[in-house]
């Protein structure tokens, strides 16, 4: 009984400094979890005071995945103020000062519509260049650099990718580039950097996708490694607020690394995982930013299907 009551201590306090401090989503996690109310609940009890908003999203905003915009969604954040015992405007007042922090150049960040309409774009465009999902290769290593301009827009990025082969005649590599929400692909390009060549390139515009063949000039046998550079010149869409990374099958060693123009420094970086485009963000970890480089990283030992990223945060 006495560990029972430590904990819900410890919940009241944690509740009352992020109602303090914030953010949203971290107050929205800790009263949640202060009533003991699963999300299924606290969708019921939404119902009830006329607002629908499914799970996905209660899930998404406690994560802080996606925030409350539309004026459905603010409904609902009043109501979950009366829902969780909490003060008024407690939560909505946090909400206001995310979007004063973030001022008007934060992009909107890419829903899971869009996502799920990229992938089948993807697929089409891939079925176009006749790659298979792997392409006939297991990747080794991939080191990839992301670069964000002075106006904080992805500038464009660059990839280190060491392969090998799993059945013989593979002679090309197939990379894929998604811009920020709001890019141009008819201005993006891509560049071979180093043991191969541009092949054939798509581009599709709604959805801000580039796909392009990097032909090796070798035909690899299964178990040949092949190492090779390329990169893509962006620079075409507002400010950027975070780069993911998706990997459809588990493979090795992945490496990222972003670097921030001089003058363009965000206040706070932190990486995360999703299992899926449709799965809420986990896997929240702050990064420290090296000033003297302007650069932060993370390092995957070992992929797993799913979405990698970091994420940072302007003035």
């Amino acid at each position: 009984m006495r560990h029972g009551t430590q904990q819900a201590d410890s919940a009241a306090a944690e509740l009352e400094t992020a109602l303090r401090g914030g953010p949203f989503h971290v107050a929205l996690r800790a009263a949640i979890t202060a009533r003991g109310l699963p999300l299924q609940r606290v969708q019921h009890h939404l119902t009830r005071y006329g607002v629908k908003v499914g799970v996905t999203s209660l899930s998404y905003w406690q994560q802080g995945a996606r925030r409350p915009q539309r004026p459905e969604s603010l409904r609902a954040v009043r109501a979950l103020e009366e829902i969780l015992r909490l003060p008024d405007e407690s939560l909505i007042r946090l909400l206001t000062e995310a979007d004063e922090r973030s001022g008007p150049e934060r992009p909107a960040g890419r829903t899971y519509r869009s996502l799920v309409a990229a992938s089948s774009v993807q697929e089409q465009l891939l079925a176009e260049l006749e790659s298979p999902l792997d392409g006939g290769l297991h990747t080794i290593g991939h080191h990839e650099r992301v670069h964000i301009g002075a106006h904080r827009e992805l500038l464009g990025r660059e990839s280190h990718h060491i392969v090998r082969a799993h059945r013989d005649g593979v002679d090309r590599y197939v990379a894929i580039h998604h811009g920020d929400p709001g890019c141009v692909p008819e201005r993006m390009t891509v560049r071979a950097l180093e043991n191969c060549r541009t092949g054939r390139v798509r581009r599709h515009h709604d959805t801000g996708l580039l796909v392009a063949e990097l032909l090796f000039d070798t035909r690899l046998r299964a178990g040949d490694t092949f190492l090779f550079r390329y990169g893509f010149d962006d620079g075409t869409a507002g400010a950027s607020t975070e780069y993911v990374r998706g990997f459809g099958f588990a493979g090795g060693q992945y490496a990222l690394q972003v670097r921030f123009a001089e003058g363009a420094m965000p206040v706070r970086c932190h990486r995360f995982t999703q299992h899926s485009a449709a799965a809420p963000r986990g896997g929240r970890q702050e990064l420290t930013l090296s000033g003297h480089h302007r650069s932060v990283h993370l390092v995957e030992p070992r992929v797993r299907s799913g979405i990698v990223g970091i994420g940072w945060d302007w003035e």
